[in-house]
């Protein structure tokens, strides 16, 4: 999945994709600790299931060619299938199919975002950081 040839000419690829680790790691930690993430609403967790999807699915389409992008969406579905199926192993956490599908739909609107022409706000940023040094 992560060839070169799938790789975009990022000069700073390998730091766009420690952090990106560092978000998937903070999925999977948020995911399946104990007590879960406080929410102050019913049912807003499913807003922050979409948005951390969102963000994963987005940050590694800035970070990959079409192709790598299709393989970092299935990988984060599936990713969000299996901690959804773990979550049934920890007391204080439930399999909820809402929350599920708000992940999915994170990571294809992330990946759809990240596929359009222009949204390439990681090889804009390093332009602008390499302008602003001449």
């Amino acid at each position: 999945m992560e060839t070169v040839l799938n790789r975009l000419p990022l000069r700073y690829f390998p730091l766009w994709l420690s952090i990106g680790w560092l978000l998937v790691a903070a999925v999977l930690y948020t995911s399946l600790a104990p007590s879960g993430v406080p929410t102050m609403a019913p049912h807003s967790d499913k807003v922050g299931h979409f948005l951390a999807y969102f963000v994963l699915a987005l940050w590694f389409a800035q970070l990959y060619n079409t192709r790598g992008r299709m393989g970092w969406a299935f990988a984060f579905i599936g990713m969000g299938v299996l901690l959804e199926c773990l979550q049934t192993f920890i007391a204080s956490r439930i399999f909820d199919l809402v929350d599920l599908l708000a992940n999915t739909v994170g990571v294809l609107s992330g990946w759809a975002l990240g596929s359009m022409a222009g949204a390439n706000f990681l090889a804009r940023f390093e332009f602008w950081l390499e302008s602003d040094r001449a």
